[in-house]
């Protein structure tokens, strides 16, 4: 299954630590996850080490957590990533920056899944102003049926 997941995409896809890392940036624990799940937190533990998630779990999951399953499913394992989410996710925070320096000099970061979340959130909200001129059309062609039938 490893290999069917690296032969669809193309890419070293481990849909498991996908599931980790967006639950981590969005401050979610295991445990609160298999609630919402109907589950247990050693289920949540074993679904986040599989490389492939079986589809309606996988559906559940990012219904949870408010993002595209295409997110889960897809979003590729940087090794780059890696070391920035190990840095600078201590204490809860994934944007506290990095001193090198030892001077105070801090080296603010954005991670590559804030970026995903962000385009996510304003696609969501650039489809919601579309669904809502769409209404409002509609309903002005309704005014002026109705003044056309008079």
């Amino acid at each position: 299954m490893e290999r069917e997941t690296e032969e669809k995409t193309g890419k070293n896809v481990h849909q498991g630590a996908n599931v980790r890392r967006l639950r981590n940036i969005m401050g979610v624990k295991q445990s609160s996850l298999a609630e919402k799940l109907g589950t247990t937190q050693q289920k949540v533990s074993r679904i986040e080490s599989q490389r492939v998630i079986e589809k309606d779990t996988l559906l559940q999951i990012a219904n949870i957590l408010h993002v595209s399953p295409k997110i889960i499913e897809e979003l590729d394992e940087n090794p780059l990533s890696i070391v920035i989410e190990n840095n600078h996710f201590e204490g809860g925070s994934y944007n506290t920056g990095i001193d090198n320096s030892g001077e105070g000099n801090y080296y603010n970061t954005i991670h590559p899944l804030d970026k995903i979340m962000e385009l996510n959130k304003q696609a969501t909200d650039l489809f919601e102003r579309m669904l809502a001129v769409e209404k409002e059309k509609s309903t002005l062609l309704e005014q002026l049926l109705k003044e056309k039938g008079k």
